[in-house]
């Protein structure tokens, strides 16, 4: 090409076209009051219902969210450097729901089944009535739901100012054991056993057996520990999303939460989400099976084995997740913070 302005230009364009960032808190659209109240014809939107409630004064969830919301904004000051922009490869985690307009950022481990099947519930057009006759393994089927990276970013950017946008969190080291649980003692899991298990086998264990090479279904909790906390691991790829930091799935010093939901309070939190939706009467969120208080005894079970330096390094890993969501380092830990 001769001319070299004309080269850059075009050059330009194809690297615009090629890398999509989101500039959901700069772009010039309409108001979230103005489009949300298009949308929503019938009466407020989520997003509404929370920020200009008709109560005089704020409720106890209200509350509960407001401080929710600052602690993060607080964390994310203190320790973000540098703050980047969105891409779409950041919001293949958050799910869609245009009819109710609603984000929910879905994180493995933290009840995401059963919110993925009351998404389903909602979004299905009738076809589903209640979340538990849809089974595990087709709440998690790609398709079935819409992901926030599917859209245009015109679309993405309306849809992050318009809509309610949640996510629910567990304590750190509790959602890693109810990980490992999953993953690696279950038989049915050979898939994650061949993924990872022979990876961890290889590298973590002192001669191991050819059959434990082979298999990979008989990792142990401390080898697991040892695995995450090898700095080989995250060189090599990103965290499985079973085990990856929350804040590194669902980007909440980027994107503004609205809702901040507790595993230790599953159900009242998610009462509140269905209630700003105005759909409280049409869906009910399964009732969790494990207490809060059950899922804490196995963490502190499971971390008994683990020595001072490896808890150490697993905390700094988890050390942003801790600091995001007000989770104090559990008592059982062999090291002091300071």
């Amino acid at each position: 090409m001769r001319n070299p302005q004309l080269y850059r230009l075009v050059l330009g364009g194809c690297l615009g076209s090629f890398i999509i960032v989101i500039f959901y808190f700069q772009i010039n659209l309409k108001s979230a009051e103005q489009w949300a109240g298009w949308h929503w014809k019938s009466g407020r939107s989520p997003l509404q219902m929370l920020y200009h409630g008709d109560q005089p004064e704020l409720s106890i969830p209200q509350m509960t969210q407001q401080a929710r919301r600052e602690l993060l904004e607080e964390v994310c000051r203190s320790y973000t450097r540098k703050r980047r922009v969105l891409v779409q490869e950041d919001l293949k985690h958050l799910i869609v729901d245009d009819q109710h307009g609603l984000l929910y950022c879905y994180v493995p481990k933290v009840a995401c089944t059963n919110w993925k099947r009351v998404l389903m519930v909602l979004t299905g057009g009738g076809r589903y009535s209640d979340p538990l006759q849809i089974p595990a393994n087709e709440a998690h089927v790609p398709g079935n739901l819409r992901t926030l990276s599917e859209y245009s970013p015109g679309e993405i950017n309306q849809r992050l100012r318009s809509y309610l946008k949640f996510v629910f969190v567990r304590e750190p080291f509790e959602r890693l054991v109810s990980a490992y649980r999953n993953k690696f003692t279950r038989n049915y899991n050979t898939a994650f056993h061949k993924r990872y298990g022979t990876k961890i086998v290889r590298r973590h264990r002192a001669d191991p057996r050819p059959e434990a090479l082979e298999r990979g279904d008989d990792v142990s909790f401390e080898e697991f520990v040892r695995y995450l906390a090898d700095p080989q691991t995250q060189q090599e790829e990103p965290l499985n999303e079973h085990w990856e930091r929350v804040h590194s799935l669902c980007h909440p010093c980027l994107i503004h939460y609205d809702v901040v939901g507790k595993y230790e309070t599953l159900e009242q939190d998610s009462r509140y989400v269905l209630q700003l939706a105005g759909v409280e009467h049409e869906v009910h969120f399964p009732a969790s099976a494990q207490s809060a208080r059950t899922s804490e005894d196995m963490a502190a079970h499971f971390f008994r084995n683990i020595g001072p330096l490896y808890q150490r390094k697993l905390y700094s890993l988890y050390r942003m997740d801790f600091l995001l969501f007000n989770y104090s380092a559990p008592a059982y830990l062999k090291f002091r913070l300071h």
